[in-house]
């Protein structure tokens, strides 16, 4: 075992060791601490929460919002970390979806549903909710180095009720089995807001260019399964969904099928951005976000920023 994997290790471990006040002042602390140093992954959020708020908004009041995401952030962690010790009862009353009637229905009818997400709130808990449920729930997990840790979050995703595809190196691609999944009326949530290889879409999100993976789309238009976009974000006593559509689809020989899913694509871009500037201090983007940026958020027209002190 590894640094990285004995520190995910303990950090599992001591979240649900001690009591949840003690724990949830020390992770507050730490992104007080992550906020105060200003390192590469404040400095990418505080760029990536501009572009979302505009230039209006007083530098005074960005730094608190940046302060704020950093606390959201923490937060998911140790209510992820926690998960796994909490009682089925507990994972239902420790969030709350509207529009879970429409998953309802998509998985009584057989038909399975696309949910599009973002890095926003607690993933998590919501598929940990879906799979309390007793609906059947499938998603899938890039493999993390080192393959320890990856093998980790694999079981406790398992270990809620959530059926795991890696994104590569599996029997069958993943994507051919999320098909099945979906015609036998499973649940397929995917985190859909960032995907800046290659294979990614470019759409417009809050005004500049980005990339988007196109599964969500590619998936809603081979089965025909509703596709939704989620917003999700934090209350104080618990974790919230909202589900939007089921989003229109164009019709089959409208357009050739790039086409298509590059539009079902700025659909879901724009949904999520609705969902993000609702609750901006719960999308927890610490990595580069737009085609203009530079790694450590700034755009490539922009002077470099600052020096600062510190790490996260």
């Amino acid at each position: 075992m590894n640094l990285t994997e004995a520190a995910y290790v303990a950090g599992w471990r001591l979240v649900r060791a001690l009591p949840q006040p003690v724990v949830a002042a020390a992770f507050r602390a730490g992104a007080d601490r992550a906020h105060r140093g200003g390192g590469k992954g404040t400095q990418r959020l505080r760029a990536n929460l501009r572009r979302v708020v505009g230039p209006e908004l007083p530098e005074a009041e960005l730094d608190r919002l940046v302060r704020a995401g950093l606390r959201s952030y923490a937060r998911y962690w140790l209510e992820a970390f926690r998960l796994p010790s909490l009682s089925r009862q507990q994972i239902l009353a420790g969030f709350h979806l509207d529009g879970q009637e429409k998953l309802a229905a998509d998985v009584a009818a057989g038909r399975g549903a696309v949910v599009a997400l973002p890095h926003a709130g607690n993933w998590d808990a919501a598929g940990a909710w879906v799979a309390a449920t007793g609906w059947p729930i499938t998603t899938v997990a890039e493999r993390l180095k080192p393959e320890g840790v990856y093998e980790r979050f694999l079981a406790f995703r398992q270990g809620l009720g959530m059926e795991i595809l890696p994104t590569s190196g599996g029997d069958r691609p993943a994507f051919d089995v999320l098909v099945d999944r979906l015609r036998a009326g499973a649940v397929v949530p995917l985190l859909a807001d960032r995907d800046l290889s290659a294979r990614g879409v470019e759409v417009e999100f809050f005004g500049g260019r980005t990339r988007m993976p196109p599964g969500p789309a590619l998936l809603a238009l081979r089965t025909g399964a509703p596709l939704y976009v989620a917003s999700l974000w934090f209350e104080p006593d618990r974790a919230r969904a909202a589900l939007e559509g089921p989003l229109e689809l164009p019709d089959p020989d409208s357009a050739p099928l790039d086409a298509r899913v590059r539009a079902v694509t700025q659909r879901i871009a724009d949904g999520l951005a609705a969902g993000i500037a609702r609750h901006p201090e719960d999308w927890h983007m610490l990595q580069r976000m737009w085609l203009d940026q530079r790694t450590d958020g700034s755009t490539a027209s922009a002077a470099p920023p600052a020096a600062t002190t510190g790490t996260n």
